[in-house]
């Protein structure tokens, strides 16, 4: 069965795609992570391994009703959209983004095409004084 596992913290879910015997419990050991879901970015991310996705379901897995959902919604990047990065890559892990519609354009604020802000000159520092300082509380006679 291919299901998520919580791995989170407290009130931080995170959940690994796993691979895992129908009978385990829910984060029992698993047969194969094949991916991760943060539901706490905006969107969520979502990383899997498609081909091990495939390689499963093909062999008789069967998804869990929120893994299909997720399967279902974030569909691989095509080949139009950027390559992933160099850490993803390694692990032959495709980020996929959920599908959108129309990205909106977000107008530039003006206050960033400004110029900066001048940055105050530092102030010389004092000179130490010449009395040395006792680290050591007086001792009592």
């Amino acid at each position: 069965m291919i299901r998520l596992a919580r791995v989170g913290a407290r009130k931080q879910p995170y959940y690994r795609v796993v691979v895992i015997e129908k009978d385990r419990a829910r984060n029992g050991r698993s047969v194969e992570v094949i991916g991760t879901y943060n539901p706490r970015t905006s969107p969520a991310t979502v990383t899997l391994q498609q081909d091990r996705v495939e390689y499963w379901t093909k062999n008789g897995a069967q998804m869990s009703d929120r893994m299909a959902k997720l399967v279902k919604n974030y569909q691989a990047p095509t080949a139009d959209s950027p390559a992933p990065d160099k850490k993803t890559s390694r692990k032959g892990v495709q980020k996929v983004e959920p599908k959108a519609a129309e990205p909106a354009a977000a107008p530039e604020p003006e206050a960033a095409a400004a110029e900066p802000e001048p940055v105050p000159e530092a102030q010389p520092e004092a000179p130490a004084s010449d009395t040395p300082v006792n680290s050591e509380p007086a001792a009592a006679a």
